[in-house]
Protein backbone atom coordinates (compact mmCIF):
# COMPACT_ATOMS: atom_id res chain seq x y z
CA UNK A 1 0.00 0.00 0.00
CA UNK A 2 1.25 3.25 -0.75
CA UNK A 3 0.50 5.81 2.28
CA UNK A 4 0.72 9.38 2.27
CA UNK A 5 1.15 10.82 6.07
CA UNK A 6 0.81 14.64 6.55
CA UNK A 7 2.57 16.15 10.40
CA UNK A 8 2.04 19.81 10.91
CA UNK A 9 4.37 20.20 13.71
CA UNK A 10 8.47 20.69 12.93
CA UNK A 11 9.92 17.16 12.61
CA UNK A 12 13.07 18.51 14.35
CA UNK A 13 11.24 19.50 17.79
CA UNK A 14 10.49 16.95 19.90
CA UNK A 15 6.82 15.80 20.53
CA UNK A 16 3.94 13.38 21.05
CA UNK A 17 2.55 13.93 17.21
CA UNK A 18 5.93 13.87 15.66
CA UNK A 19 6.73 10.25 17.50
CA UNK A 20 3.54 8.79 16.90
CA UNK A 21 3.92 9.78 13.34
CA UNK A 22 7.47 8.43 12.92
CA UNK A 23 6.94 5.36 14.60
CA UNK A 24 3.52 4.57 12.76
CA UNK A 25 5.79 5.09 9.24
CA UNK A 26 8.85 2.93 10.58
CA UNK A 27 6.22 0.29 11.61
CA UNK A 28 4.85 0.03 8.38
CA UNK A 29 7.81 0.92 6.67
CA UNK A 30 9.08 -2.52 8.79
CA UNK A 31 6.01 -4.42 7.33
CA UNK A 32 6.93 -3.68 3.63
CA UNK A 33 4.49 -0.56 2.41
CA UNK A 34 5.62 2.46 0.86
CA UNK A 35 5.37 5.23 3.53
CA UNK A 36 6.32 8.90 2.52
CA UNK A 37 5.80 11.72 5.47
CA UNK A 38 5.66 15.54 4.94
CA UNK A 39 6.03 17.88 7.76
CA UNK A 40 8.03 20.93 8.40
CA UNK A 41 11.64 20.42 9.04
CA UNK A 42 15.34 22.40 8.66
CA UNK A 43 17.03 20.41 6.03
CA UNK A 44 20.09 22.44 7.00
CA UNK A 45 19.89 21.90 10.51
CA UNK A 46 18.84 18.57 10.82
CA UNK A 47 19.58 14.64 9.22
CA UNK A 48 15.96 13.49 7.93
CA UNK A 49 15.19 10.16 7.80
CA UNK A 50 14.34 8.73 4.10
CA UNK A 51 10.73 8.59 4.34
CA UNK A 52 10.50 12.43 5.07
CA UNK A 53 10.27 15.23 2.76
CA UNK A 54 10.34 18.83 4.33
CA UNK A 55 7.71 21.08 3.58
CA UNK A 56 9.32 24.29 5.08
CA UNK A 57 11.32 25.58 7.82
CA UNK A 58 9.06 26.09 10.74
CA UNK A 59 7.94 29.18 12.63
CA UNK A 60 7.42 29.35 16.85
CA UNK A 61 3.45 29.67 17.46
CA UNK A 62 1.94 29.51 20.48
CA UNK A 63 -1.06 26.73 20.10
CA UNK A 64 -2.88 24.68 22.69
CA UNK A 65 -1.46 25.91 25.46
CA UNK A 66 2.05 25.54 24.14
CA UNK A 67 4.11 26.43 21.67
CA UNK A 68 3.67 24.93 18.05
CA UNK A 69 6.95 24.82 15.43
CA UNK A 70 4.48 25.47 11.87
CA UNK A 71 5.00 26.28 8.42
CA UNK A 72 2.38 27.90 5.81
CA UNK A 73 2.74 30.12 2.76
CA UNK A 74 3.27 29.93 -0.88
CA UNK A 75 7.01 27.72 -0.83
CA UNK A 76 4.54 24.99 1.38
CA UNK A 77 1.66 25.02 -0.60
CA UNK A 78 3.89 24.24 -3.26
CA UNK A 79 5.85 21.14 -1.93
CA UNK A 80 2.65 20.07 -0.32
CA UNK A 81 1.16 19.69 -3.80
CA UNK A 82 4.37 18.46 -5.54
CA UNK A 83 4.39 15.61 -2.48
CA UNK A 84 0.53 14.96 -3.11
CA UNK A 85 1.07 14.98 -6.90
CA UNK A 86 4.24 12.32 -6.86
CA UNK A 87 3.19 10.45 -3.75
CA UNK A 88 0.30 8.97 -6.03
CA UNK A 89 -0.96 7.55 -2.58
CA UNK A 90 -3.54 5.07 -1.67
CA UNK A 91 -4.50 6.76 1.29
CA UNK A 92 -3.44 9.81 2.79
CA UNK A 93 -3.28 10.16 6.89
CA UNK A 94 -3.18 13.60 7.98
CA UNK A 95 -2.53 14.43 11.97
CA UNK A 96 -4.38 17.72 13.00
CA UNK A 97 -6.10 18.63 9.65
CA UNK A 98 -7.23 21.74 11.13
CA UNK A 99 -3.57 22.62 12.49
CA UNK A 100 -2.94 25.86 10.49
CA UNK A 101 0.47 23.96 8.44
CA UNK A 102 0.82 21.61 6.06
CA UNK A 103 -2.01 19.54 7.38
CA UNK A 104 -4.79 22.16 6.24
CA UNK A 105 -3.23 22.63 2.76
CA UNK A 106 -2.70 18.83 2.60
CA UNK A 107 -6.62 18.82 3.75
CA UNK A 108 -7.38 20.91 0.57
CA UNK A 109 -5.09 19.51 -1.89
CA UNK A 110 -6.52 15.98 -1.52
CA UNK A 111 -8.01 13.57 -4.25
CA UNK A 112 -7.63 10.41 -2.81
CA UNK A 113 -9.01 8.54 0.75
CA UNK A 114 -8.44 11.45 3.76
CA UNK A 115 -8.20 9.53 7.09
CA UNK A 116 -7.40 12.02 10.16
CA UNK A 117 -6.21 11.73 13.76
CA UNK A 118 -6.88 14.24 16.41
CA UNK A 119 -4.49 14.28 19.35
CA UNK A 120 -5.54 17.63 21.06
CA UNK A 121 -8.30 17.98 24.25
CA UNK A 122 -9.42 20.98 24.45
CA UNK A 123 -12.65 21.28 24.94
CA UNK A 124 -12.34 25.11 24.65
CA UNK A 125 -10.19 24.96 21.30
CA UNK A 126 -10.97 28.35 19.90
CA UNK A 127 -9.08 27.77 17.02
CA UNK A 128 -10.95 24.28 15.37
CA UNK A 129 -14.64 26.36 16.71
CA UNK A 130 -13.47 29.59 14.26
CA UNK A 131 -11.45 27.62 11.77
CA UNK A 132 -14.33 24.71 10.84
CA UNK A 133 -17.08 26.89 9.15
CA UNK A 134 -14.42 27.70 7.01
CA UNK A 135 -12.88 24.08 6.44
CA UNK A 136 -16.71 22.74 6.07
CA UNK A 137 -16.21 21.68 2.61
CA UNK A 138 -12.54 20.23 2.53
CA UNK A 139 -13.30 18.56 5.45
CA UNK A 140 -15.89 16.13 3.81
CA UNK A 141 -13.11 14.82 2.13
CA UNK A 142 -12.51 12.63 5.23
CA UNK A 143 -13.62 9.18 5.07
CA UNK A 144 -12.86 8.37 8.69
CA UNK A 145 -11.42 10.12 12.01
CA UNK A 146 -9.58 8.62 14.33
CA UNK A 147 -9.08 10.22 18.09
CA UNK A 148 -6.39 8.96 20.35
CA UNK A 149 -8.04 9.27 23.40
CA UNK A 150 -12.00 9.76 24.62
CA UNK A 151 -11.03 13.26 25.14
CA UNK A 152 -9.96 13.99 22.24
CA UNK A 153 -12.67 12.42 21.10
CA UNK A 154 -14.88 14.28 23.05
CA UNK A 155 -12.57 17.24 21.58
CA UNK A 156 -13.80 16.35 17.91
CA UNK A 157 -17.74 16.09 18.61
CA UNK A 158 -17.95 18.91 20.44
CA UNK A 159 -16.37 21.12 17.64
CA UNK A 160 -16.78 18.98 14.78
CA UNK A 161 -20.21 17.91 15.26
CA UNK A 162 -18.56 14.63 14.23
CA UNK A 163 -17.56 11.08 15.66
CA UNK A 164 -14.36 9.49 16.26
CA UNK A 165 -12.86 5.61 16.62
CA UNK A 166 -10.68 5.84 18.91
CA UNK A 167 -7.27 4.68 18.98
CA UNK A 168 -3.88 5.24 21.14
CA UNK A 169 -1.12 6.43 20.52
CA UNK A 170 1.73 3.14 20.39
CA UNK A 171 4.86 2.58 21.59
CA UNK A 172 7.53 0.12 21.13
CA UNK A 173 7.21 -1.97 24.65
CA UNK A 174 9.62 -4.03 23.87
CA UNK A 175 12.52 -1.55 23.73
CA UNK A 176 11.55 0.05 27.04
CA UNK A 177 11.03 -3.01 28.43
CA UNK A 178 14.78 -4.40 27.44
CA UNK A 179 16.82 -1.20 28.39
CA UNK A 180 19.70 -1.35 30.51
CA UNK A 181 19.79 0.07 34.04
CA UNK A 182 22.28 3.06 34.01
CA UNK A 183 24.07 2.79 37.69
CA UNK A 184 24.10 6.56 37.65
CA UNK A 185 20.56 6.98 37.78
CA UNK A 186 19.52 4.13 39.69
CA UNK A 187 18.24 4.94 43.65
CA UNK A 188 19.40 3.03 46.65
CA UNK A 189 16.68 3.15 49.54
CA UNK A 190 18.89 6.17 51.26
CA UNK A 191 19.33 8.07 47.79
CA UNK A 192 15.99 6.92 46.03
CA UNK A 193 15.82 8.66 42.45
CA UNK A 194 12.39 10.55 40.79
CA UNK A 195 12.24 10.65 36.99
CA UNK A 196 10.61 14.11 35.22
CA UNK A 197 10.18 14.51 31.16
CA UNK A 198 8.56 17.22 29.32
CA UNK A 199 9.69 20.85 28.38
CA UNK A 200 10.93 22.64 31.30
CA UNK A 201 10.37 25.66 30.32
CA UNK A 202 5.86 24.99 29.68
CA UNK A 203 4.15 25.60 32.57
CA UNK A 204 1.36 22.83 31.44
CA UNK A 205 3.73 20.19 31.97
CA UNK A 206 4.02 20.99 35.96
CA UNK A 207 7.59 21.02 36.53
CA UNK A 208 6.55 23.75 39.31
CA UNK A 209 4.44 21.40 41.16
CA UNK A 210 6.90 18.91 41.45
CA UNK A 211 9.22 21.36 42.86
CA UNK A 212 6.81 22.32 45.96
CA UNK A 213 6.54 18.66 46.46
CA UNK A 214 10.09 17.89 47.18
CA UNK A 215 10.77 19.76 50.77
CA UNK A 216 8.82 17.74 52.91
CA UNK A 217 10.47 14.48 51.03
CA UNK A 218 14.13 15.60 51.27
CA UNK A 219 13.53 16.23 55.23
CA UNK A 220 13.34 12.71 55.27
CA UNK A 221 15.50 11.47 52.39
CA UNK A 222 18.21 14.10 52.05
CA UNK A 223 19.21 12.28 49.35
CA UNK A 224 16.70 12.08 47.46
CA UNK A 225 17.65 12.87 43.67
CA UNK A 226 15.20 14.44 40.69
CA UNK A 227 16.26 14.11 37.06
CA UNK A 228 15.26 16.30 34.91
CA UNK A 229 15.14 15.43 31.14
CA UNK A 230 13.70 17.35 28.54
CA UNK A 231 13.95 20.78 26.30
CA UNK A 232 14.21 24.42 27.33
CA UNK A 233 16.48 26.15 29.43
CA UNK A 234 16.61 25.66 32.82
CA UNK A 235 17.11 29.47 33.63
CA UNK A 236 13.30 30.03 33.09
CA UNK A 237 12.33 27.50 36.04
CA UNK A 238 11.19 29.73 39.09
CA UNK A 239 14.15 30.26 41.49
CA UNK A 240 12.15 30.62 44.40
CA UNK A 241 10.89 27.07 44.29
CA UNK A 242 14.71 25.45 42.83
CA UNK A 243 16.52 27.16 45.35
CA UNK A 244 15.33 25.30 48.48
CA UNK A 245 15.85 22.22 45.96
CA UNK A 246 18.67 23.02 44.06
CA UNK A 247 20.56 20.51 44.91
CA UNK A 248 18.34 17.63 44.84
CA UNK A 249 17.34 18.66 41.16
CA UNK A 250 19.59 17.78 37.84
CA UNK A 251 18.71 18.89 34.70
CA UNK A 252 19.72 16.30 31.71
CA UNK A 253 18.24 18.49 29.29
CA UNK A 254 17.62 16.88 25.88
CA UNK A 255 18.37 12.82 26.08
CA UNK A 256 18.34 10.61 23.44
CA UNK A 257 15.49 8.17 22.91
CA UNK A 258 18.06 5.28 24.02
CA UNK A 259 18.95 7.23 26.91
CA UNK A 260 15.26 7.81 27.72
CA UNK A 261 14.49 3.98 27.84
CA UNK A 262 17.40 3.99 30.29
CA UNK A 263 16.48 6.81 32.75
CA UNK A 264 13.12 5.40 32.76
CA UNK A 265 14.38 1.65 33.42
CA UNK A 266 16.32 2.75 36.24
CA UNK A 267 14.17 5.28 38.78
CA UNK A 268 12.31 4.38 41.72
CA UNK A 269 9.30 6.62 40.27
CA UNK A 270 8.19 8.50 37.16
CA UNK A 271 6.15 11.50 38.24
CA UNK A 272 3.77 13.20 35.64
CA UNK A 273 2.40 16.51 37.49
CA UNK A 274 1.03 17.96 33.89
CA UNK A 275 -1.96 20.57 34.80
CA UNK A 276 -3.65 20.23 31.75
CA UNK A 277 -3.99 20.04 27.65
CA UNK A 278 -2.90 16.77 27.55
CA UNK A 279 -4.74 14.40 25.07
CA UNK A 280 -2.95 11.49 25.96
CA UNK A 281 0.34 10.84 27.81
CA UNK A 282 2.43 8.81 25.88
CA UNK A 283 5.42 9.30 28.35
CA UNK A 284 3.20 7.04 30.78
CA UNK A 285 3.02 4.44 28.95
CA UNK A 286 7.08 4.90 28.21
CA UNK A 287 7.74 4.68 31.64
CA UNK A 288 5.19 1.50 32.32
CA UNK A 289 6.88 -0.42 29.62
CA UNK A 290 10.04 0.22 31.51
CA UNK A 291 9.03 -1.27 34.31
CA UNK A 292 8.97 2.67 36.36
CA UNK A 293 6.08 3.24 39.33
CA UNK A 294 4.06 5.87 37.82
CA UNK A 295 2.77 8.79 39.79
CA UNK A 296 0.51 11.45 37.78
CA UNK A 297 -1.54 14.00 38.11
CA UNK A 298 -5.62 12.95 37.88
CA UNK A 299 -6.27 14.65 34.49
CA UNK A 300 -8.63 12.80 32.88
CA UNK A 301 -6.45 11.61 29.81
CA UNK A 302 -3.81 10.42 32.76
CA UNK A 303 -6.78 8.32 34.17
CA UNK A 304 -7.67 6.67 30.90
CA UNK A 305 -4.30 5.61 30.30
CA UNK A 306 -3.76 4.06 33.51
CA UNK A 307 -6.76 1.85 33.57
CA UNK A 308 -9.28 0.65 35.72
CA UNK A 309 -6.99 -1.37 37.89
CA UNK A 310 -4.76 1.22 38.02
CA UNK A 311 -1.40 0.70 36.33
CA UNK A 312 -0.15 3.85 38.58
CA UNK A 313 -1.01 6.20 41.29
CA UNK A 314 -2.48 9.40 40.62
CA UNK A 315 -2.87 12.95 43.17
CA UNK A 316 -5.28 15.79 42.77
CA UNK A 317 -3.97 17.95 39.92
CA UNK A 318 -2.07 21.10 40.77
CA UNK A 319 -2.05 19.54 44.65
CA UNK A 320 1.69 19.58 45.51
CA UNK A 321 1.19 18.38 49.12
CA UNK A 322 -0.67 15.47 47.76
CA UNK A 323 2.04 14.80 45.28
CA UNK A 324 4.18 14.80 48.11
CA UNK A 325 2.40 12.03 50.09
CA UNK A 326 1.70 10.03 47.45
CA UNK A 327 5.88 10.01 46.60
CA UNK A 328 6.11 9.63 50.05
CA UNK A 329 3.37 6.88 50.26
CA UNK A 330 5.68 5.26 47.90
CA UNK A 331 8.99 5.57 48.53
CA UNK A 332 8.56 4.19 52.17
CA UNK A 333 7.00 0.88 50.70
CA UNK A 334 8.92 -0.65 48.08
CA UNK A 335 6.51 -3.61 47.85
CA UNK A 336 3.82 -0.84 46.79
CA UNK A 337 6.41 -0.07 43.73
CA UNK A 338 6.58 -3.43 42.33
CA UNK A 339 3.12 -3.74 42.43
CA UNK A 340 2.44 -0.66 40.40
CA UNK A 341 5.52 -2.12 38.42
CA UNK A 342 4.00 -5.35 37.58
CA UNK A 343 0.63 -3.63 36.93
CA UNK A 344 1.74 -1.18 34.98
CA UNK A 345 4.22 -3.54 32.69
CA UNK A 346 0.88 -5.44 31.84
CA UNK A 347 -1.21 -2.62 30.76
CA UNK A 348 1.41 -1.45 28.44
CA UNK A 349 1.19 -4.36 26.10
CA UNK A 350 -2.51 -3.05 25.16
CA UNK A 351 -0.17 -0.41 23.33
CA UNK A 352 2.27 -1.87 21.61
CA UNK A 353 2.45 -0.97 17.92
CA UNK A 354 1.44 -4.18 16.84
CA UNK A 355 -1.54 -4.07 18.18
CA UNK A 356 -2.52 -0.25 17.51
CA UNK A 357 -0.74 0.13 13.69
CA UNK A 358 -3.19 -3.10 13.05
CA UNK A 359 -6.09 -1.08 14.15
CA UNK A 360 -4.85 1.85 12.16
CA UNK A 361 -4.41 -0.17 8.99
CA UNK A 362 -7.78 -1.73 9.26
CA UNK A 363 -9.42 2.11 8.59
CA UNK A 364 -7.03 2.53 5.74
CA UNK A 365 -7.99 -0.83 3.86
CA UNK A 366 -11.98 0.13 4.60
CA UNK A 367 -11.91 3.35 3.33
CA UNK A 368 -10.24 2.19 0.50
CA UNK A 369 -12.33 -0.03 -0.74
CA UNK A 370 -15.18 2.23 0.30
CA UNK A 371 -13.86 4.08 -2.48
CA UNK A 372 -12.90 1.02 -4.96
CA UNK A 373 -16.91 -0.41 -4.81
CA UNK A 374 -19.08 -2.32 -2.73
CA UNK A 375 -17.30 -4.98 -0.70
CA UNK A 376 -18.49 -8.47 -0.08
CA UNK A 377 -20.13 -7.94 3.40
CA UNK A 378 -22.30 -5.57 1.28
CA UNK A 379 -25.54 -6.64 4.26
CA UNK A 380 -22.99 -4.09 6.52
CA UNK A 381 -22.75 -0.24 6.39
CA UNK A 382 -19.31 1.42 5.56
CA UNK A 383 -19.47 3.06 9.41
CA UNK A 384 -20.23 -0.81 10.97
CA UNK A 385 -17.31 -2.59 8.60
CA UNK A 386 -15.09 -0.02 9.81
CA UNK A 387 -16.32 -0.33 14.00
CA UNK A 388 -15.63 -3.73 13.12
CA UNK A 389 -12.12 -3.85 11.76
CA UNK A 390 -10.91 -1.35 14.16
CA UNK A 391 -12.48 -3.19 17.24
CA UNK A 392 -10.87 -6.48 16.04
CA UNK A 393 -7.61 -4.80 14.91
CA UNK A 394 -7.51 -5.88 11.29
CA UNK A 395 -8.15 -9.53 11.60
CA UNK A 396 -11.24 -10.35 9.63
Amino acid sequence: MRIGIVCPYSFDVPGGVQFHVRDLAEHFIAQGHDVSVIAPADVDETELPAYLTSCGKAVPVRYNGSVARLTFGPVTNARVGRWLEEGDFDVLHIHEPMTPSASVIALWAATVPVVATYHTANVRSRAMHVAHPLLRPSMEKIRARIAVSEEARRTVRRHLRADSYVIPNGVDVKRFSTADRRPEWTGTPDSPTIAFLGRIDEPRKGLHVLLRALPGLIEQWPDLRVLVAGPGDSDAVDAALLGPVDSTVTFLGMVSEEDKAALLASVDLYVAPHTGGESFGIVLVEAMAAGAPVVASDLPAFVSVLGDAPAGQTFANEDHEALAAALQGLIAEPRNRRELSDRGRVRAGSFDWDLVAAKVMAVYETVIESVEGEPEDAGLSFRGRLRRLVTRGGDD
